[in-house]
């Protein structure tokens, strides 16, 4: 296993020279990616590039899952975006190596994450458990389906992955007052939105940047002309 020599500078060097540049401001979300441990959530061997300005392809046993960590600064900005509070309880869908719900664990209740690909949802629920990470809850199928199977309402959803089209299901899913973070589009050009519930019916939204990242296995489409 090849790491940094000083693993600590280079977590330093990630959040001044990648995140902070990138808007990312708020203390609180810097603090947590300061204690959160990335370098424990990448595959193995590949530690030396968990601090890097990419996106980190995940395999499990050395097999390519076809699924990546979204870059730090992705994360961190989608975080700070959250604002998420101590009392919050979350759903996200498209766990990966679990370190997104890693973050949110550290700053709310609860979290349910759902991971299509069993092997990434085993190694995610492996990552949480090792790091301490108790009040995460990795589950292993379709989350589009899983948040449509109840009722349940949650101050935060978190799609980590892109859609072609907002989830209007999923807003439902927010109490008022909760936030999603979800990206919208179809390559080249996806956006990455944040979603406020004001009121029962009222859903604001706020594009946050422009982006190109992987789609959720089983996200909603847009409708395509058929003869």
């Amino acid at each position: 296993m090849i790491i940094p020599m000083n693993i600590e500078q280079a977590r330093s060097n990630m959040i001044e020279q990648q995140i902070r540049p990138w808007e990312v401001l708020d203390s609180s979300t810097l603090e947590t990616l300061a204690c959160v441990k990335r370098e424990a959530f990448v595959p193995p061997g590949c530690e030396n590039l968990a601090f890097s300005d990419v996106e980190l392809p995940l395999t499990v046993d050395g097999v390519s899952t076809g699924e990546s960590m979204f870059s730090p600064k992705m994360e961190a900005r989608l975080l700070q975006e959250l604002s998420p509070k101590s009392e919050d309880t979350v759903f996200e869908i498209g766990s990966g190596s679990g370190y997104m719900a890693a973050l949110l664990s550290a700053r709310t209740r609860h979290v349910q994450t759902w991971e299509i690909h069993p092997g990434l949802a085993t190694f995610a629920k492996t990552n949480l458990a090792k790091t301490g990470f108790t009040n995460a809850l990795v589950m292993a199928g379709d989350g589009f389906r899983g948040i449509n199977a109840s009722n349940t309402e949650y101050d935060l959803i978190v799609l980590s992955g892109a859609v072609e089209v907002l989830p209007e299901s999923l807003q439902q899913r927010l109490r008022i007052g909760g936030r999603m973070t979800v990206i919208v589009g179809q390559a080249p050009v996806m956006s990455a939105v944040l979603v406020h519930r004001s009121g029962p019916s009222q859903f604001d939204q706020i594009k946050l940047f422009e982006t190109l990242v992987r789609p959720l296995t089983g996200g909603p489409q847009l409708e395509r002309f058929r003869f």
